[in-house]
């Protein structure tokens, strides 16, 4: 056991990237590389302009506070925090303090951890706007107001975490929850998460319950990676523990400090012995709203079906393995992908080996999505019908598979197209076998001897039919023409 234990909090930040318009302007909510293209007025802090709530993005947010087992409020505010940064136009930023009630309060989330289901509580859960993003060139710094005013869900939880790989497995499972609930794509490569991470550590000898045995909580602003996040963690554990074994631990200060990348240390920002007075305020051009236990209820019967919910289907329902069912559901798209194929009634065993064996790899070696894969579901399901009827065999299937992702026709067509059908019937087999079997004298009469002599008439059947005689059937039919001979 380590002499030391860490106390670990989370404030993650999520763009709701599935609504049309940002929270309180009627600019696009659409990533673009283009700087400053999607850009309106109040985007940008222009005075005499007002915010409308984007109500879609309010819904999404309740949504989140429901599946995180928060408490919703009953009426919803908008509050001004007053700071001033360069990508902050307005000089204050739209969000909601934590009283009376935000989005949600108090809820907890439940996930696995190697093998251990972990509970982390959430403090609180809140809607604002997202800040523009500041670019440092060599000389200057400039500023897209793209994401200025894209809505943002800001969620905090409580200090439960107890190490980085612990951290990550929270933010992965929170990132599926924003992905599965269509609330957000949750990019971390567009920039749609970040977090904010809070350490501290103990001595593992005392009482964690009191939090007078905690030691003063670093704050590390702005982690964009959940690589960084866990690498941030790690490194700031390791200060400390240091610190504490110099004898100078008690003497540090609470402070910010931000991940530094290239250098893979946190880096000293400013002190935190004082609470920023932000002067929060109720903001003067967006009027409170009631929030009806009727649209709540309508909310809560909308919520989809989400990762672990899948997977519990998939492995007592469908019988799958706790392998091929991970595999499935880490990827949205590939899970609706397979739950596609079996609303058409293709066998789920089949089409998860499929998905997991050769679309997987033709995807990651093509560098392409599932979505822009051209085997669809309904192709995929003729595929395995056409296997699994004998029509062609398992080898053809893998024939015609490669066929149609290249292009987009159906195995069907391809089966026709390429001669592929299988002969089935055993008297147009037997005639095979027997033209093959006069033609390989030597080797009928070796088989009196060796009995793997079967093996090599099975091949030379293929061989003459290309490929098209049932294995099954010619294994069959071969035996029973051999046998004769002995």
């Amino acid at each position: 056991m380590s002499k030391y234990i860490a106390k670990i909090g989370l404030e993650m930040h999520c763009e709701i990237s599935k609504t049309k318009s940002k929270v309180f302007s009627g600019a696009r909510n659409d990533y673009s590389p283009l700087a400053n293209s999607n850009v309106r007025p109040l985007d940008m802090g222009f005075p005499g302009v007002l915010p409308v709530v984007n109500k879609e993005a309010v819904r999404l947010s309740l949504m989140a506070s429901m599946i995180l087992n928060c408490k919703q409020p009953e009426y919803m505010y908008f509050e001004r925090k007053n700071y001033y940064y360069p990508d902050l136009p307005k000089g204050y930023q739209i969000t909601q303090e934590t009283k009376p009630i935000p989005v949600g309060i108090y809820g907890n989330v439940k996930f696995d951890f190697n093998g251990e289901e972990r509970t982390v509580r959430i403090n609180n859960i809140h809607l604002e706007e997202d800040s523009a993003s500041l670019d440092h060139l060599y000389d200057t710094s400039v500023i897209d107001y793209n994401r200025s005013g894209v809505p943002l869900l800001e969620l905090v939880t409580e200090p439960d975490i107890t190490s980085a790989d612990e951290a990550v497995a929270f933010l992965e499972h929170m990132r599926s929850i924003y992905r599965y609930a269509g609330i957000s794509d949750a990019d971390s490569k567009k920039g749609q998460i970040r977090c904010d991470v809070n350490v501290s550590i103990m001595d593992s000898s005392l009482d964690t319950e009191d939090p007078n045995n905690w030691g003063t909580k670093i704050e590390i602003k702005n982690v964009n990676s959940f690589g960084g996040v866990r690498d941030a963690i790690n490194y700031e554990i390791d200060r400390q523990i240091k610190l504490k074994e110099e004898g100078t631990y008690d003497e540090m200060e609470q402070q910010t400090r931000r991940w530094d990348e290239d250098s893979a240390t946190t880096i000293y920002m400013r002190s935190k012995v004082d609470a920023i007075d932000y002067k929060y305020f109720v903001d003067p051009n967006i009027p409170k709203f009631k929030i009806s236990k009727e649209w709540l209820e309508e909310i809560r019967n909308s919520i989809p079906k989400l990762a672990y919910e899948r997977k519990k289907q998939y492995l007592n329902e469908f019988g799958l393995s706790e392998y091929d069912t991970n595999i499935l559901i880490k990827d949205k798209d590939i899970s609706d992908y397979f739950e596609e194929c079996i609303s058409i009634n293709a066998d789920p065993k089949q089409a998860a080996n499929w998905i997991n064996g050769m679309i997987l790899s033709y995807l990651n070696a093509n560098d392409i999505t599932i979505d822009e894969l051209k085997l669809r579901p309904n192709d995929l399901k003729e595929l395995i019908d056409l296997i699994e009827s004998k029509t062609i065999s398992s080898k053809q299937g893998k024939d015609v598979f490669n066929i149609c992702v290249e292009n987009g026709k159906s195995p069907k067509v391809v089966v026709k197209e390429e001669g592929m059908l299988q002969i089935t019937d055993p008297e147009e087999v037997r005639k095979i076998v027997l033209d093959t079997m006069n033609s390989n004298l030597e080797q009928v009469n070796n088989y009196k001897t060796n009995p793997r002599v079967l093996d090599f008439f099975i091949g030379q059947v293929m061989k003459n039919s290309r490929g098209k005689a049932n294995p099954e059937i010619t294994r069959k039919v071969l035996s029973e023409e051999l046998e004769k001979t002995l």
